[in-house]
């Protein structure tokens, strides 16, 4: 290893989601172990994200680097066209059988943002498929976030979110407010009965939308949401890539409101954060639409590192974790550990509102955070959290401690009680 790496390289890197004229040095990492940061001065953080909700076992849990390392020496890669491996298959049957609907494919991709993209085309092309013409929009929702790819970023939030610079360029979707009542309700079917000849499909982070600001909403606004894409034959995509594998308080978000996707996309913790890794699956109802004789009808995407074996040997070990070790549990006592660690914030001087829905803990300022300023603060208190817009948030992984979470919900409070928040 070169020891000079960090003084050698970090001109030659382009950071994301920053300014890289004005954002600070990122700080160099060196190791990483249960749920900590280990930094090049030897300081440890502990992780109140998990890597972007990902490292939800902890990190290097020994059960997937063993399996991972077992499937290195065997087949670290081959591509998937034409050829099939047991890591993929096992793994396509076992997502099938804990789906939150009767799934019957997976197409394997490379992340949450391709797992997108492959549910937009699907669903377009689907309704192409069955003859319906001019089914080229989707519904999407303000303050959603679906990935930085270009379709992606089409049926994400086009002011409130990061993609503000493409919203003149990427296709123009119907995105509307989430309803929050029936008067509401009863204006997007409205909406619906008037557009719906020209929408392929409605896209939803379920329960909690994430990078568009942590909202929240209710089952019940799930549900009604989904019953209207049901009655204007619209598709039903569930974005639960950050929001599945027990994040919001169950196994995925759709089951708790009893809400059946036509397409479910995955990723983050369905590695436990070892390796890039997505997943879309279908209802056989969508999947058979493509089968034909003709070959315009088959689905045309497949990218390089797709169904990756070394992922696919990750994710299976992901699941066998949530098989056996108490997750679900892990989730419910974080939940009332954040609501109790962060609920006296509520009373400071620039909180507008606390919210805790499973393993996500939020703090809401009335004002936009400055992000430079906070961020070292949070360090030097020993954890490593990435407040944005106007809120601090807690994603941790399941694995930890209760007294690694009593430190990170006594850093927000000390933060967000600090002058210049």
């Amino acid at each position: 290893m070169n020891d000079h790496w960090y003084e050698d390289g970090l001109g030659a890197l382009w950071s994301p989601y920053c300014q890289m004229k004005t954002a600070p040095p990122p700080l160099p990492v060196v190791a990483t172990r249960g749920c900590r940061i280990v930094l090049a001065d030897g300081r440890e953080l502990i992780d109140g994200v998990s890597s972007w909700w990902s490292a939800c076992h902890g990190y290097n849990h020994p059960h997937i680097l063993e399996r991972v390392r077992d499937q290195l020496a065997v087949m670290p890669h081959v591509m998937f066209g034409g050829l099939v491996h047991e890591p993929a298959a096992v793994l396509a049957k076992r997502l099938i059988a804990i789906a939150p609907a009767a799934m019957s494919r997976v197409f394997f991709s490379d992340s949450g943002s391709t797992a997108v993209e492959v549910a937009l085309k699907i669903a377009l092309q689907y309704h192409k498929n069955l003859g319906r013409a001019g089914r080229e929009r989707f519904l999407c929702f303000s303050d959603g976030y679906h990935g930085d790819t270009l379709g992606a970023m089409s049926v994400s939030d086009p002011e409130a979110s990061m993609h503000r610079a493409f919203r003149d360029v990427v296709m123009k979707q119907f995105v509307v407010d989430l309803p929050r009542d029936a008067a509401e309700v009863r204006a997007l079917d409205n909406l619906l009965a008037e557009k719906a000849s020209r929408i392929a499909a409605v896209i939803i982070e379920p329960l909690v939308q994430g990078a568009g600001g942590m909202r929240f909403h209710s089952a019940e606004v799930l549900a009604a949401v989904r019953e209207l894409a049901r009655r204007h034959g619209l598709l039903f995509i569930a974005d639960e890539i950050a929001t599945g594998f027990w994040r919001t308080g169950g196994r995925f978000a759709c089951e708790q409101a009893g809400v059946a996707p036509d397409i479910v996309c995955l990723g983050k913790a369905l590695t436990g954060g070892v390796i890039g890794l997505g997943a879309t699956l279908a209802t056989d109802e969508v999947f058979q639409a493509f089968l034909s004789d003709d070959p315009e009808f088959a689905l045309m995407h497949g990218p390089t590192f797709m169904a990756n074996p070394l992922a696919c040997t990750a994710a299976n070990a992901s699941l066998d974790l949530f098989e056996t070790e108490p997750r679900r549990e892990q989730a419910r006592a974080i939940a009332a550990e954040l609501r109790a660690g962060l609920e006296p914030c509520r009373g400071m001087p620039g909180v507008v509102d606390v919210r805790v829905t499973g393993a996500v803990g939020v703090v809401q300022l009335d004002t936009a955070i400055d992000v430079r300023a906070l961020r070292p603060r949070f360090v030097e208190r020993g954890v490593w959290v990435r407040p944005f817009k106007d809120i601090v948030y807690l994603t941790p992984p399941f694995v930890i401690r209760p007294d690694e979470l009593d430190r990170l919900t006594e850093a927000v409070r000390e933060v967000v009680a600090g002058a210049g928040v």
